[in-house]
């Protein structure tokens, strides 16, 4: 464990439970999330993945077009109403795949895939957990995208939903998922008093864990605890997004 996961280990961190509509995220992580550290998969399991790429396609499914945008150079400079309004053919997938697992072709996989399959299995048969990523439930999608592009310096991934009711944004190697749910979902007050979190960010040095407490002071945003050392050895700082989710950043103090 590092050295700031091993101080974040003694926070208590608030849980919150699922919402409506939930199975968006999870079809999204089967997508987005290949595993590139555990062992190669069989061959039938990646015509199966393509299969489900190709009927996403088929459905407009939104999130879809991001990964295939990311993943096929032709597809690089296209919206994704453009990508989802393009003909996809099995082959395409079956591409988007393979290059996803390293290879240039579906061909090429096929060729490589044994050998890569002998050599992972010698090294490892357990599954190996390649991210997390926090859900934060609010009231409004574009005014949360707003906050987090605006003010913490995060890019929207995509939105999803006819209007948009889940949301994906990225900064760096950080995912925060969010979700609209009608009514909030945990006591405010609870929320405060014993400070729950709804999640936890780090960086790697005290210097950077500075210079991003200043970058959102001159954003404006609104801090539920200022930067301060902790006992255990951490400098963070606690902020508040506009449904009140309360947002932990944390690097080394020294």
């Amino acid at each position: 464990m590092s050295g700031v996961s091993a101080m974040l280990a003694v926070l208590h961190v608030g849980r919150i439970g699922f919402g409506r509509r939930g199975n968006a995220h999870l079809r999204i992580d089967r997508l987005s999330n290949v595993n590139r550290s555990a062992p190669m998969p069989n061959l039938e399991n990646l015509r199966k993945q393509a299969k489900l790429i190709l009927r996403w396609h088929r459905d407009r499914y939104y999130p879809v077009a991001a990964q295939i945008r990311s993943g096929l150079p032709r597809y690089s400079r296209m919206t994704d109403p453009e990508i989802l309004a393009q003909s996809f053919k099995l082959s395409d997938a079956q591409e988007l795949v393979a290059r996803q697992h390293g290879f240039e072709s579906w061909q090429a996989l096929k060729t490589g895939l044994p050998a890569m399959s002998d050599h992972a299995e010698t090294i490892s048969t357990r599954a190996i957990i390649a991210g997390v990523e926090p859900q934060l439930f609010v009231a409004d999608i574009k005014s949360s995208c707003d906050f987090f592009t605006g003010k913490l310096g995060f890019a929207i991934v995509f939105t999803y939903g006819e209007p948009a009711f889940y949301a994906q944004v990225r900064r760096d190697a950080a995912l925060i998922n969010l979700r609209c749910v009608e009514q909030p979902v945990i006591d405010a007050g609870l929320r405060d008093r014993e400070q729950l979190l709804s999640a936890s960010l780090t960086v790697a040095t005290a210097e950077e864990i500075k210079a991003l407490f200043l970058e959102f002071q001159n954003a404006g945003v609104t801090f539920f605890q200022m930067l301060k050392r902790e006992p255990w050895g951490a400098r963070d700082f606690i902020l508040r997004d506009p449904d009140g989710n309360l947002l932990l950043f944390a690097g080394p103090a020294e």
